[in-house]
């Protein structure tokens, strides 16, 4: 039971770091024709970055931009909700506040990342793919939904 504890604890903190990875850089969409890619923030090229995205008053990249940053926050929340539970909880107990702010944050990642890709990810036909910020929140999306999981079906032993 404490490996296990310890393999979701690490899971967790990779997730945290993904998410920051994810929502922090500037890669997800890449230019198949040229050195470019976009991000939630910034344009950037080959030489440099700037912050004239096409979009950038669209009301669906700052609700995906909220919803990015309120997945962290949750996420963290849950890490350290995790941690408080695991020295103060009675033995037997279920992690149910860890487990329900992940799952949370779970679905600040679903709705963050669907209405990116309903709205952006398929722009311009085949000129762009997918970048590694992109898959990264999809790779957070899977492991939030199975730590919170995993967080409401174990107790403490």
């Amino acid at each position: 039971m404490l490996v296990l504890l310890a393999g979701i604890f690490v899971v967790h903190i990779a997730t945290v770091i993904m998410l920051f990875v994810s929502t922090i850089a500037n890669v997800w969409l890449v230019s198949n024709t040229a050195d470019a890619s976009v991000g939630l923030w910034k344009n950037c090229t080959n030489v440099s970055c700037s912050d004239s995205l096409s979009y950038a008053s669209e009301d669906a990249l700052k609700t995906v931009q909220a919803f990015m940053i309120l997945s962290i926050i949750f996420c963290v929340i849950a890490l350290l909700v995790f941690v408080f539970q695991l020295f103060t909880m009675e033995k037997g107990n279920r992690f149910f506040l860890s487990g329900a702010t992940t799952l949370v944050c779970w679905l600040c990642i679903l709705v963050g990342m669907s209405i990116y890709t309903s709205r952006y990810a398929n722009r311009d036909g085949t000129q762009y793919h997918h970048g590694y910020s992109y898959i990264l929140g999809w790779i957070c999306f899977c492991f939030s939904f199975i730590i919170g999981v995993l967080y409401l079906v174990l107790r403490k032993k």
